[in-house]
């Protein structure tokens, strides 16, 4: 007999497998192993008449859930419950947040083992850390498991209750959340402030100044005593300085004149001022601060950002990825404090061990923070790892080391001039002892601010020197709108509101993406119409599910449950089903929405009567009155909601009833060249669409070239693509640069049905790329989608064809792979002892059973 050992991943039981002494059998649960019922399909017979089936909770019946085995995870059931049989004893060692604790639940409800069960719990995935928890294992939290179950429960009633309003009202296949709904209204509240906002505009005067050798710059900060305005002063919605500000506001030409007025005169300095200032490292890594600044650093996803995190984990390498805590255990502070001493030295090290305490919003989780896993850390060269993988490690080891290193102290160096009655001002910094900036320096969400880790440098400056002024010019300013969200602010304001948890920001911000509710532009999240009219709805209609406030108490409510010191029924009663419950405001107030309204989203404009959005079938587009007449056109994907300006509109609207802007006509066919809109955006057409030429020659527009930068000779070069750049030297088959789906990229043409794709890049120019540099596009490695493009380890080539077997990593574990043909290494087989002949019996057997299967029958 067994003790079987119950993980989430084929991942985390191999590592923790090669901890465990004999006798231990671990098995992998593949996440949860039940859920509320995802389609009707999953409903059972049983229960397919009831009223609250499609929910997936009675509601009428103290909230019982109806839980189900997806058909993808019957077989993993079938697997454990042999396991099972042959066990003394089962211990469930899933994650030790709220999730891993209901899946362990849901193990014990469906299995119904007849041997004990314990539950283990570990924060990283170390032979100390697994041989430890071994010897104190403990019973399920209930109170965990209630607080899970609360929260899925309250996410199902949100969106199966508001989802099929918004089908009926706006559009069909949107969907309402708890958090996400919540989410989409911060960057629509974003959009509105942006769209609101004025541009105002401001002038100063840049010096350029020497002492000795050394040169220097100042900005003007004061004329005549009285302070100069910056873009501070302005009202965001007028674009006017605001009321009872004493300041100077400059034009362009008062500026210009200034500036001739001061050139010659000479210049002074009147105060010098050196304030040293100590800058403390960040505190170690939790899951919305790793997020943010992998966002920041490696341009990550939240999503990629944590599918790295729980592989390295899994692995071995770091802590549990999901924590709010910022607290690192002594054994971690030794670790960290070792590596300081050894790699920078002990002037590095801070003079005692530096801990944090947790500052945000209803902070919950009570485990350590992210960190390097064992009781020595790993350097990033010392792991073996590559890629994104290495990055992230590199990231986390990063800022674990510097959290335990010495402050950096600078000196803040500040100069003010004169020259006549216009005061000047230069600052500069000086690092003294860079401390922790040998390891880590903190992202900034501002891309125009300096690294706190760059110096500079003044030359030597005293009271009474007489500095020369070599250029003086004037410089305009415009105030910027508020900058839409990224994912890391977005993440970082969700957090500071207290609104959802961390681990749950990943699957959120997916949602939105995927919903299309948002879109990426560049790094920045941009709300789309849709998401306009949606907000508008659940605003005006269910104003408290969209309300930060109330959304952060209901969060804190679920931690309460969690510590046991809330009764999770009652509340959900009053949620649900209270007389200013969810269900009795959605009966009410769901024949007063007229779908008409609900699908228009009104655009102020000033001086005008409001733009009419109409949210269709096909995407948002306008509705305009012109003439008596009712006008529509659609809106291309890339004008955004903050964007869409009157000009605009009448160049949507002229194209519509007037036809497209007409670039000019093509030198040798003499066929007019258009400049059109639609749904995805501006395109070139040569001639016009009719019965002999339905399909005229159409390209789009690459990425970065704007309508208004399109020429006759560069329309002529895009309706030219594909185009042909040469033979390649090897194959003598052509070479094309051309336009597609995904971008700009160029081909090796090999064969009827055998094409090298390799996309083009950052300063290539699709129409200007010459042979040479396409060959040297080619001749890099292909990536592979999905899974890793280089082996960990090449085993030889095989007999059959001399084509190469190597070991790979994916996200389920190592595998062999020859060809299209892949194949998993078993559970007891590591990439050290793999031989070429092992390997190809594992391939061998895989080809045998795909060729088994049988195919479908031809109708």
């Amino acid at each position: 007999m067994t003790t079987l050992v119950i993980v989430e991943s084929p991942t985390k039981a191999r590592t923790i497998r090669n901890f465990l002494p004999p006798g231990y059998q671990v098995e992998a649960s593949m996440g949860h192993v039940r859920d509320l019922p995802q389609s009707a399909s999953e409903i059972p017979e049983a229960v397919k008449g009831e009223k609250w089936a499609n929910l997936g909770v009675n509601v009428e019946a103290d909230f019982q859930p109806l839980y189900v085995v997806p058909k993808e995870k019957k077989k993993v059931v079938k697997s454990l419950q042999d396991a099972l049989k042959k066990a003394q004893e089962v211990i469930l060692a899933t994650d030790e947040d709220r999730e891993g604790e209901s899946i362990s639940w849901h193990l014990v409800q469906l299995l119904q083992p007849r041997v004990p069960v314990k539950r283990m719990v570990f924060h990283e995935i170390t032979e100390s850390a697994i041989r430890s928890a071994l010897q104190d294992c403990r019973s399920i939290d209930e109170p965990m498991v209630h607080a899970q179950e609360t929260r899925r429960i309250l996410d199902r009633l949100v969106g199966y209750t508001l989802s099929p309003l918004l089908w009926k009202k706006i559009a069909w296949g949107l969907s309402a959340g708890r958090v996400q709904s919540v989410a989409v209204r911060l960057l629509v509240q974003r959009e509105r402030e942006r769209r609101a906002f004025r541009q105002g505009s401001y002038w100063d005067l840049k010096a350029t100044l020497t002492q000795g050798a050394g040169a220097f710059e100042a900005r003007l900060v004061n004329l005549a005593g009285v302070r100069l305005a910056t873009g501070a002063d302005f009202d965001q919605t007028t674009g006017q300085l605001l009321g009872r500000r004493s300041v100077i506001l400059l034009n362009q030409v008062q500026a210009q004149q200034l500036s001739r007025r001061l050139h010659d005169q000479p210049w002074s300095v009147t105060q010098v001022e050196e304030r040293p200032v100590k800058r403390s490292p960040a505190p170690p890594f939790t899951t919305s601060t790793l997020q943010q600044e992998a966002n920041r650093k490696l341009r990550l996803s939240a999503r990629d950002t944590m599918r790295t995190a729980q592989n390295l984990y899994e692995q071995g390498y770091i802590t549990y990825m999901r924590t709010d805590s910022v607290h690192l255990s002594d054994q971690a502070l030794t670790a960290a404090r070792a590596c300081v001493a050894q790699l920078y030295g002990q002037e590095y090290l801070s003079p005692r061990p530096r801990q944090y305490t947790t500052k945000s919003k209803g902070a919950q989780e009570a485990h350590e923070a992210i960190r390097p896993a064992g009781e020595q850390f790993r350097t990033p060269q010392e792991t073996g790892l590559g890629g994104r993988e290495l990055q992230v490690y590199d990231l986390i080891w990063k800022r674990t080391v510097a959290s335990q290193m010495a402050e950096a102290r600078q000196t803040q160096i500040t100069v003010l001039l004169q020259v006549e009655d216009a005061q000047f001002r230069s600052s500069g910094k000086r690092i003294d002892f860079p401390g922790f900036f040998r390891a880590y320096v903190e992202g900034s969400d501002d891309p125009e601010m300096a690294l706190e880790d760059q110096e500079v440098l003044l030359p030597s400056l005293r009271l009474g020197d007489y500095p020369t002024c070599q250029w003086l010019e004037a410089v305009g300013h415009q105030t910027q709108p508020p900058p839409r969200y990224t994912e890391a602010t977005l993440v970082k304001t969700l957090e500071s509101e207290g609104i959802g948890r961390p681990s749950t920001y990943a699957s959120i911000l997916s949602t939105i993406l995927d919903r299309g509710y948002a879109h990426m532009a560049n790094t920045s999240l941009v709300p789309t119409f849709t998401a306009f009219a949606v907000t508008a709805l659940l605003e005006n209609n269910f104003p408290d599910l969209v309300d930060n406030s109330f959304t952060a108490r209901m969060e804190q409510t679920l931690d309460d449950i969690a510590a046991g010191e809330v009764e999770w029924l009652p509340y959900l009663r009053r949620f649900y089903l209270g007389a200013e419950g969810l269900r009795q405001q959605t009966q009410e107030r769901e024949a007063k929405i007229d779908p008409t309204a609900a699908r228009t989203v009104e655009l102020a404009q000033e001086g005008s009567p409001p733009l009419k959005v109409r949210i269709g079938r096909f995407g948002p587009y306008l509705e305009v009155e012109k003439a008596g007449e009712v006008v529509t056109a659609s809106i291309p994907k890339e004008i955004y909601p903050a964007d869409l300006h009157s000009e605009q509109v009448e160049l949507i609207l002229r194209q519509k009833t007037e036809g497209p802007d007409k670039l000019g006509d093509h030198p040798e066919t003499g066929e007019p060249i258009y400049l059109k809109n639609g749904n995805y955006g501006p395109y070139i057409q040569l001639g016009d669409e009719s019965s002999e030429n339905p399909k005229p020659k159409r390209s789009s527009l690459p990425k970065g070239l704007t309508p208004e930068q399109v020429t006759v000779p560069i329309a002529l070069g895009l309706l030219a693509l594909p185009r042909t750049l040469g033979p390649h030297p090897g194959s003598g088959k052509p070479v094309r640069a051309a336009l597609g789906r995904f971008g700009p990229y160029v081909v090796h043409e090999l064969g009827a049905k055998e094409r090298e794709y390799r996309s083009l890049k950052a300063g290539d120019d699709v129409l200007t790329i010459t042979l040479e540099r396409a060959l040297e596009l080619l001749a890099e490695p292909k990536p592979v989608r999905g899974r890793a493009s280089q082996p960990l380890r090449q085993l030889g080539l095989h007999p059959e064809d001399n084509e190469p077997v190597g070991v790979y990593k994916g996200p389920y574990g190592l595998y062999v792979r020859h060809g299209k043909v892949n194949a998993s290494l078993p559970a007891d087989q590591t990439l050290e002892s793999l031989s070429l002949e092992g390997a190809l019996d594992m391939l061998a057997a895989k080809a045998k059973g795909k060729a088994q299967r049988p195919g479908r029958r031809k109708v």
